[in-house]
């Protein structure tokens, strides 16, 4: 199926106000620390990359866009910016493509990096026909560029100064020959930063135009609390139309950006939709999840009456279902073995993969996020399994009273909370 690529408004102004778009937030970590940047969740009074009101696993992601493109259906283009960067989650970042890619093979896919760890994904995204990639390059001489930078993760080695400006710039370039080399639209956003780099815009729009670079898209910075060029003074705007002027005679400019959040959804420039906004937290919550290949219910409990066991706790699942109006027991399952950190997790996320939610008396930070990254919503709470399974199944949700936190371990649990193999 040929993919209409005139239809991304990022990329074509003349359908910005009848041609939507929306982005998928499954990527919560970031590489880098920009000096402009503060990401803030939870925050619907700003709209700027990195602020998301919730953060989606790849199997919410699809559920959430189903909904979305029900009651929306002028969105054309589906995108992934974060609220970190989507090459720092990078399995959360491709898995969500995959799923989109494969069950709405005529939407156009883009992404929004820092191009610190694109390359290596370059052949699969072009594979996956992801059309648009955006990569933020504010510099290409690191003296400047170690301005705008606090500091570089590479792996697990954070680099800072010079060295980390150095690095995140031939990764950038890097990026973008392999992305062209895949046949994919380039656009460059380059945050000017008064004082700092906005002389260097030229030079910036020079390189990017040996390397292939099709539409570049001047950003004058935001002042944002608590980073480093909170005080910054925003650019003049007769100063930033020299600029694009400048460096329009090198690069076509983008000149409608609207600065989207992680989470944006709808029309460039809009308000965000309030029943789409919605949908994103029924999603986060699991609410939009797709039962009918999930239809049961894992319970961590001694003797099958109550939700009585930590995650961590339990050697054994009881699996459940909702029939003939009362909760029924589907079959006993063994939990995988203790140790072994993470990939007990994601073993557990394996075994319970035909399962919506799994009800516990609580869970640590790390077994929760791999489960629910899975598509199990992970439920803390105490009292009667049935009567939780009736509220699951009559409204999607435990009553709140029998809700709960869990705040620490009983003695003697062997629960550290440390993700090496307790919860």
């Amino acid at each position: 199926m040929l993919l209409d690529l005139t239809q991304h408004p990022c990329f074509n102004s003349e359908v910005r106000h009848s041609t939507g778009r929306i982005h998928l937030p499954v990527a919560p970590r970031c590489n880098i620390q920009c000096n402009y940047c503060n990401r803030k969740f939870d925050c619907m009074n700003e709209s700027r990359p990195g602020v998301t009101s919730a953060v989606l696993s790849p199997p919410q992601a699809l559920a959430y866009l189903d909904e979305v493109l029900e009651r929306a259906p002028q969105i054309k283009v589906v995108g992934i910016a974060g609220p970190g960067d989507p090459f720092a989650s990078a399995e959360e970042t491709m898995e969500t493509l995959r799923l989109v890619r494969e069950k709405y093979p005529e939407m156009l896919l883009c992404v929004a990096s820092n191009g610190l760890k694109v390359a290596p994904h370059a052949e699969e995204l072009a594979r996956l026909r992801v059309s648009h990639v955006t990569i933020t390059i504010n510099a290409v001489d690191p003296k400047i560029g170690m301005q705008v930078y606090g500091w570089v993760r590479d792996d697990k080695k954070i680099y800072r100064g010079e060295a980390a400006a150095q690095l995140l710039m031939e990764r950038q370039l890097g990026a973008i020959k392999a992305l062209k080399a895949a046949g994919i639209t380039v656009k460059a956003n380059t945050i000017l930063v008064p004082g700092i780099n906005e002389h260097h815009a030229h030079d910036v729009a020079w390189q990017l135009r040996e390397l292939g670079v099709d539409v570049m898209n001047c950003i004058p910075v935001f002042p944002v609390e608590d980073t480093p060029f909170a005080d910054m003074p925003e650019m003049d705007l007769a100063q930033l139309a020299a600029i694009r002027a400048d460096v329009g005679e090198l690069l076509p400019q983008m000149e409608h950006c609207t600065r989207c959040r992680a989470d944006a959804v709808g029309l460039l420039g809009q308000e965000q939709p309030a029943e789409l906004v919605s949908l994103l937290s029924d999603a986060a919550n699991g609410r939009l999840d797709d039962r009918s290949g999930r239809p049961f219910v894992a319970v961590a409990s001694m003797e099958g009456i109550l939700v009585n066991q930590h995650l961590g706790e339990a050697d054994q699942f009881w699996v459940m279902e909702f029939a003939d109006g009362e909760s029924q027991l589907v079959e006993m399952r063994n939990a995988p073995e203790e140790g072994g950190g993470q990939q007990r997790w994601r073993e557990m996320a394996s075994l319970l993969s035909d399962c919506h939610s799994i009800l516990v008396s609580g869970v640590g930070r790390a077994p929760r996020w791999v489960l629910e990254r899975s598509g199990l919503r992970v439920i803390e709470m105490q009292g009667l399994i049935s009567d939780a399974m009736f509220g699951l199944h009559v409204s999607g949700e435990v009553p709140v009273a029998m809700q709960r936190q869990f705040k620490g371990c009983s003695t003697g649990s062997g629960c550290q909370g440390t993700g090496t193999g307790c919860a």
